[in-house]
């Protein structure tokens, strides 16, 4: 198959379905990540669970092995879901602002989430998720405010136009830096678990 750019001029919302989506965001080179990355990491987990978490971008596990969140950070989301009772490929759909890895790890360029942010929006549109988790700034000031600030908004729910249910939190791999951020994460997600029972 030949590798195509994505059209700005092309319409996403002819797209009706998940694996054709993927599909499409495989042949992306609308940013130079592409080039420096092993693939796109789209996403993956039950996508009619009501409930999808977003995070930043792929890190070098997640780029290895084309899947989001299997590195400590990853292992970390699995044991906190756990302990509130979800397990992620069936109570969750999980996703990045970016598909593709960043050098480094480093977080995302603006134009780099610009270019992506099309593939995360119709994922969105066509998951339709009852409550969206997100887990970092990044995924905070790209989805909701660019002035927003994880440390002032995490533990308070927003409600999106469309109403989905909106819950900022710290990223994972915050709290592998800092471990002080552990007990605010597990207030947040018991908030996400109690709004999930009534889904």
């Amino acid at each position: 198959m030949n590798r195509i750019p994505y059209s700005e001029e092309f319409d996403l919302s002819v797209v009706h379905d998940l694996d054709e989506l993927n599909n499409m965001a495989k042949l992306c080179i609308r940013c130079g990540l592409r080039q420096g990355c092993t693939g796109v990491v789209f996403g993956e987990g039950n996508a009619g669970s009501g409930l999808m978490l977003i995070g930043e971008g792929p890190g070098a596990d997640e780029d290895r092995l084309g899947r989001p969140f299997v590195g400590k950070a990853g292992q970390l989301l699995d044991n906190i879901l756990q302990a509130i009772g979800l397990e992620r490929f069936t109570h969750t759909y999980i996703a990045n602002v970016v598909k593709c890895r960043p050098p480094g790890n480093r977080a995302p360029g603006p134009e780099e989430a610009m270019q992506c942010l099309p593939w995360l929006h119709r994922q969105i549109e066509l998951i339709s998720p009852r409550i969206i988790v997100l887990l970092g700034n990044t995924a905070l000031q790209y989805l909701i405010d660019p002035s927003a600030r994880i440390t002032k908004m995490r533990g308070h729910w927003l409600t999106s136009k469309s109403g989905i249910k909106i819950m900022p939190t710290y990223h994972p791999a915050a709290l592998l830096r800092d471990m002080s951020k552990k007990r605010p994460v597990w207030e947040d997600f018991q908030k996400v678990s109690e709004e999930f029972k009534k889904l």
